[in-house]
This record gives structure tokens, C-alpha cells and sequence, in this order.
């Protein structure tokens, strides 16, 4: 009952940080590990140990997923040479420079210890990534890059993580046997992901029901990352592939109440994930404080922040080169990714938050390498593990938006400018539709003739949108007189049903039913406005 109690008081203090982030205009993530560290080092208070099996089965799911379904395919498929040089290349690159400082640095680190620590601490945050960048402006492009890397990084982290433990356990290693297996786990787990998402779509097809839809949805992740887990291959890739083959059939598997219900759904539970997750970071300071011993503590905190960095400035040293050598070196690469300006690629250098993974795997330690033989180093490398997510999540994600200012980079509107313009070809299309032999026998005169008014009132709109001039105030009255009519009505038809609500003589599920088209309505023309 304690820790239900504990669950829920953390979920409310995750529900109003959130707001107050969005009002301080801050990046989540840092202000919530900020209040978990001031939480638990409150006297008094309980003591919350983060389980590792927690985040890899109950958290990591879905949050991959869900940052897999809001993924743009194409965009994707065309920055994929940079994700994968980010994702596979700087993650392992910044894992072999971790071990040659920590090796060098730190008494009695062997190498296997520390290629373990520098895969633990490889892998920036999804999550961290993308709050830290949202509403920033940023190009699209390099906003896509970020997530993409976000999304395979964990699987290639994680991969590396569990041959250098093995390593460790077994005082084996063999290179070019490592390598095969870290292939193979990829490709298996990518693939049984593309096989539980094949499977989903199909039943996804026989269902017409949103709340079964929806439960599908949070079933998808599990089962694909859980497949994957049990044959010993990536459950990381496997979420990835399953949510980026599924989102690409949305279209074709959801009705629209299922896909209002889904989102919203999701949106809340990723919210609250996403914030127990990194309340929970924050509230592990005193557990971690507590296996430390005392009077080593400014020992490791100083190997510490020279291990932070060594991973901020490793991506750095991978980032500038990666950007620009392979476009010096390759022609057809120049030719179909112009370089990108300096500014851009040193926020992408920037932007390598460690998050929630890292100390998941630092706590999935063995306590033990056998009955009565401590895991050598283990309370250190928790340690350095929190330091360094600490310095990258609160130090970068807090500096990122003054860096940006400080470069000069301007916000990127093209999101913007395309959204008009297939706003404007579907406002073209259905109303040359609307006038065409064929649309005209679809309903009376007088229904299409108002249905035409609308599209026509729409594509005005739009129209001066795209051109960036005002219209003129005999153009726009009308336009504006008719939403305002709509608006009208609308506020008028919830005060009755209102009054019909205070008077308890009609069902709820009715006023409920009228109540959420209203919601559509209202919401379609809030879009026509803006």
C-alpha cells in the first residue's frame, strides 16, 4: 500500500511540474530530476530505489514506441546515413574513449571495467533529446536527426553494454566475435519487430472498436520488445521497427474516433511516464549517496566530471569530423546532402543528454562476479553514471536555447509553409470535386452550394496565409463574420446542453456523444484560423 501511495504522490507532483515547466518555458526533464534530487534528499521522506527491470520492461516500451509512431518515415529514411553514424558510430566511439580516460585515470580500472562504464554512458536520452529541443525552431532536419539517433542509440548502448558485462563476468573478450553477435542482435531484433508490427496491422484491420484499437496499441510495444528479449536479441530495435512500420498504416488501420481516442490516450500516459522516469532519476541521489563512502566522495566526484567531459567533448570530436570528412570524401554525398551550415552541426554536437537508459543499466549491476567477489567498482560507476547524466541533462539542455540565440540560428518555418500547402491542395481538390459531374450528384443543390462556401471560405484563407499579406478588411469581414457565426452557435449549443445536464432528464453517454462533436467542430475551426 506504501509504495501505491508513493506512485500516486509522484504522479501528482509529475502533473504540476509539468505545467510549471511549461510555464518557465524549461525543458521537463531538468526540472523534474532537479525536484526528485531535492525530494530525496529531504529528511524524512522515504527512500525510492529504481528498479532496472522497471524501466527496461514497464518504461522503455512504450516510450520507444511512442517516439517511433511520431516519427516521420520519409524524413527518417532520408537523414538515415547521419542517424546511423550518430547512433552506432559515436555511440561506440564515445564508449572506447570513456574506457581509454577511465582506464588511464582511474586506480585498478581494468579495460573491461571500463568499456562497461563507457557503454553505460554512450547513449544520449530519447526523451531528453526531444523536450530539450521542442519549440526551439529548429530545422527540420536536424530535429530529425536527433530523434532518429535517439531511437537507435539505446539498441546499440545496450548491445555493447551486455558484451562488455559479459566480458567482465568471464575475463573474455573476443573483438570480431562481438561484432557478429552486435550484428546479429540488430537485424533479428529489427526484424521481429517488423514481424509483430505485420501482425498488429492485420489484426488491427479486423477491429472496429477504439478502445480495443487503443489497447492494441499499448500491446504492441511489449510484445515486440519481449519477443525480441526472449530469443536474446535487441527488444530496443524491435519496438523501433515495429512503431516505425505501424505509423506508416495508420491511415489504413485507425477510424477517426480511434485515432482521437489513441492520441489522446497516449499523450497523457507518455507525459506521466516520461515524468515518473526522471523524478525517479533525481530521487536515486541519496540511494547512490549512500553506497559511496564518505571520504572518497570528492575523489569521485572529481573522476566524475572528467568523465562528463570526456563524453561531451567526445561527441564533439565525432560530430564535426562525421558532418563534414564523408562529404569531402564522397562526391554522390555532396551532390545529395548539401553541407550543412556550422551552426546546425554544433547543435547537434550539443544536444547529447544521457538520461534514464544509462542509469538503468548502471543499476542492473550484479552486486556480485561470484559468491564472496564484489562487482569491482560497482558504486563508482553508479556514481560517475549520475554525475555525468546530471552535467549533460541540466548543464546542456539548460544552455541549448542561449546557444542557439548566441549562433544566430533563425526559427525554421518550412513545417509551417507545408502544412498550408497541403491544406491548400485538399481545399483545391475537394472543391473541384465539389463542382465536377461527380460530386454534384452526391447531394442536393442547396447542401452543396453551403458545403462549396465553406471550402471556398477556407482556400481564401489559406490563400492569404501562404502569401504572407493581410487581407483586406472588406476579404476578411465575411470570412471572419461567418467563423464568429459558427463560434456563436456553438457556445449557444453547450449552454443548452448545459441546462439540459442541470436538469437531469437526459442521459450523460447522450450529452457526452454531442459534447465531443462539438469538441471536433470547435477544434476544426480553430485550425481554419490559424
Amino acid at each position: 500500500m506504501h509504495n501505491i501511495e508513493l506512485i500516486i504522490a509522484l504522479l501528482a507532483v509529475v502533473t504540476i511540474l509539468a505545467e510549471v515547466a511549461d510555464r518557465l518555458r524549461l525543458p521537463y526533464p531538468v526540472l523534474l530530476v532537479l525536484v526528485g534530487m531535492g525530494l530525496g534528499l529531504a529528511p524524512g521522506l522515504p527512500r525510492v530505489a529504481l528498479a532496472p527491470d522497471l524501466v527496461f520492461l514497464i518504461f522503455l516500451p512504450p516510450l520507444l514506441y511512442s517516439a517511433a509512431w511520431g516519427t516521420s518515415w520519409p524524413d527518417f529514411k532520408a537523414a538515415r546515413r547521419p542517424i546511423g553514424l550518430l547512433a552506432l558510430g559515436c555511440v561506440l566511439f564515445t564508449t572506447c574513449l570513456v574506457a581509454v580516460v577511465a582506464h588511464a585515470l582511474i586506480p585498478g580500472f581494468s579495460w573491461p571495467v571500463a568499456f562497461l562504464l563507457g557503454a553505460i554512458i554512450s547513449p544520449p536520452d530519447a526523451v531528453a533529446a526531444t523536450s530539450a529541443t521542442k519549440g526551439l525552431g529548429l530545422p527540420r532536419r536536424v530535429v530529425t536527426i536527433l530523434e532518429g539517433e535517439s531511437l537507435v542509440n539505446d539498441a546499440s548502448g545496450l548491445i555493447a553494454y551486455r558484451y562488455a558485462l559479459v566480458a567482465v563476468l568471464t575475463g573474455n573478450f573476443v573483438l570480431w566475435q562481438a561484432g557478429l553477435q552486435m550484428v546479429w542482435a540488430a537485424a533479428a531484433g529489427a526484424a521481429i519487430g517488423l514481424a509483430v508490427g505485420w501482425l498488429v496491422f492485420r489484426v488491427h484491420l479486423l477491429t472496429r472498436n477504439a478502445i480495443v484499437d487503443t489497447s492494441l496499441t499499448f500491446l504492441t510495444p511489449y510484445l515486440a520488445y519481449l519477443t525480441a528479449e526472449e530469443i536474446h536479441v535487441s527488444g530496443v530495435l524491435a519496438v523501433v521497427a515495429a512503431g516505425l512500420f505501424l505509423t506508416r498504416r495508420s491511415a489504413l488501420i485507425f477510424e477517426h474516433q480511434s485515432r482521437l481516442q489513441t492520441y489522446a490516450v497516449w499523450n497523457t500516459i507518455v507525459l506521466l511516464l516520461n515524468g515518473l522516469v526522471f523524478i525517479l532519476i533525481g530521487l536515486e541521489l541519496p540511494v547512490i549517496l549512500a553506497d559511496t563512502d564518505r571520504q572518497s566522495l570528492w575523489m569521485a566526484l572529481g573522476y566524475s566530471l572528467v568523465i562528463s567531459l570526456t563524453v561531451i567533448i567526445g561527441r564533439l570530436l565525432w560530430v564535426y569530423p562525421g558532418t563534414y570528412l564523408p562529404r569531402w570524401l564522397s562526391g554522390s554525398i555532396r551532390e545529395r546532402e548539401p553541407a550543412p551550415a556550422l551552426p546546425l552541426v554544433t547543435v547537434i554536437a550539443w544536444t547529447g543528454m544521457r538520461g534514464v537508459v544509462s542509469l538503468a543499466a548502471a543499476l542492473a549491476l550484479p552486486l556480485t562476479l561470484s559468491p564472496g567477489v564484489p562487482f569491482p567498482h560497482r558504486n563508482l560507476i553508479l556514481f560517475i553514471t549520475f554525475v555525468v547524466i546530471f552535467c549533460t541533462l541540466v548543464g546542456q539542455a539548460l544552455s541549448l536555447a542561449p546557444l542557439i540565440r548566441w549562433l544566430g540560428i533563425a526559427p525554421d518555418n518550412s513545417l509551417e509553409h507545408e502544412e498550408v500547402e497541403v491544406r491548400m491542395l485538399l481545399a483545391t481538390q475537394t472543391a473541384a470535386y465539389l463542382a465536377s459531374p461527380d460530386g454534384s450528384r452526391q447531394a442536393p443543390a442547396d447542401v452543396l452550394a453551403r458545403m462549396r462556401t465553406r471550402y471556398e471560405i477556407r482556400l481564401e484563407r489559406l490563400r492569404n496565409r501562404a502569401s504572407g499579406v493581410r487581407a483586406s478588411l472588406l476579404d476578411e469581414k465575411p470570412i471572419s463574420q461567418f467563423q464568429q457565426l459558427q463560434e456563436t452557435v456553438i457556445r449557444f449549443e453547450r449552454r443548452v446542453l448545459e441546462q439540459l445536464r442541470h436538469e437531469e432528464k437526459t442521459s450523460e453517454e447522450v450529452l457526452r456523444k454531442i459534447e465531443n462533436e462539438l469538441d471536433l467542430e470547435e477544434s476544426r475551426l480553430a485550425s481554419d484560423k490559424a
